[in-house]
């Protein structure tokens, strides 16, 4: 089997195919954690080939007429399409959070669990059941990862996915934030409007910021020829400030289409946050 399953020392459930790498924990009685990893598991080894049989129309400039066949496909799509009609993007845009999200869905659907997440590389499904919560760390570098903040999801919050997105991730993106977390009803709409505020974090043509097109650096990139940002230099206080005005004023007309929940922006170890929820009035300890 290609899929890689196994139990952390911390009895997490880790799963991993090709570029899907997934760390997984589920809370309830033993007998609902066995049935709920067993279920991810077993929707796991199929999800990669599904995937890769729309990969095309998965890369292409989402539009409305353009809806895909697959379950996780077409979460994928309607997470972006709020925004194909001002920006380009694909629905590789949201394909962490949907992903995280299809998981997810097995484990609650075959057991009854209190908590559960789904990370996929920071991508986060969440379940909480009546009078759960959960807590979660915050970091402005994932390169570098400091806990800098920290937040308490309730299960009467409006939020169930969590994404982060900019250039020092797992991923390219078009602007300079270091990174940009998002809160949002899914995690597949989380990580959708992730990367579209992350790109918006910008300071078009600086000569510190230094772009290659993401076909040379991958040529299977969904961004094709798109210049895409590898290293960001020294910026000036006010210029730092600049950057996170644009960012910011993108994550605020998110929240004003009721898009997200909360952002928190970073980059060159500045914040600034949109917060529809109170929930980042928290501090890391």
């Amino acid at each position: 089997m290609r899929a890689v399953v196994q139990r952390l020392a911390d009895g997490r459930l880790h799963l991993q195919d090709g570029p899907i790498d997934l760390i997984i924990a589920a809370f309830g009685t033993e007998g609902a954690i066995e049935d709920a990893y067993a279920a991810a598991s077993s929707r796991f080894t199929t999800l990669l080939d599904e995937l890769c049989s729309e990969l095309p129309l998965l890369r292409a400039e989402a539009s409305p007429t353009g809806a895909p066949d697959g379950v996780v496909a077409q979460r994928m799509w309607r997470a972006v399409l709020p925004f194909a009609a001002d920006t380009f993007i694909t629905p590789m845009a949201a394909v962490a959070g949907a992903v995280a999200e299809e998981i997810l869905g097995a484990m609650t659907s075959a057991a009854d669990l209190r908590r559960a997440y789904v990370n996929n590389g920071g991508d986060i499904a969440v379940h909480l059941a009546e009078g759960e919560s959960m807590a979660v760390g915050m970091v402005d570098r994932p390169d570098r990862p400091s806990l800098f903040g920290a937040l308490r999801i309730e299960a009467d919050h409006p939020v169930r996915g969590i994404a982060t997105s900019g250039w020092r991730g797992r991923s390219f993106s078009l602007g300079i934030a270091d990174a940009v977390t998002v809160l949002a009803g899914t995690a597949a709409e989380a990580d959708a409007a992730a990367t579209i505020i992350a790109n918006a974090v910008d300071l078009p043509g600086h000569p510190a910021i230094i772009r290659r097109p993401a076909s040379d650096l991958d040529p299977q990139s969904d961004l094709q020829d798109r210049p895409v940002t590898v290293d960001v230099g020294t910026l000036s206080t006010s210029e730092v400030d600049r950057a996170l005005a644009s960012g910011r004023a993108t994550a605020q007309r998110c929240l004003d289409r009721g898009l997200i929940r909360t952002a928190a922006l970073h980059l060159g170890g500045r914040t600034v946050t949109v917060d529809g929820s109170a929930l980042l009035n928290q501090r890391a300890a």
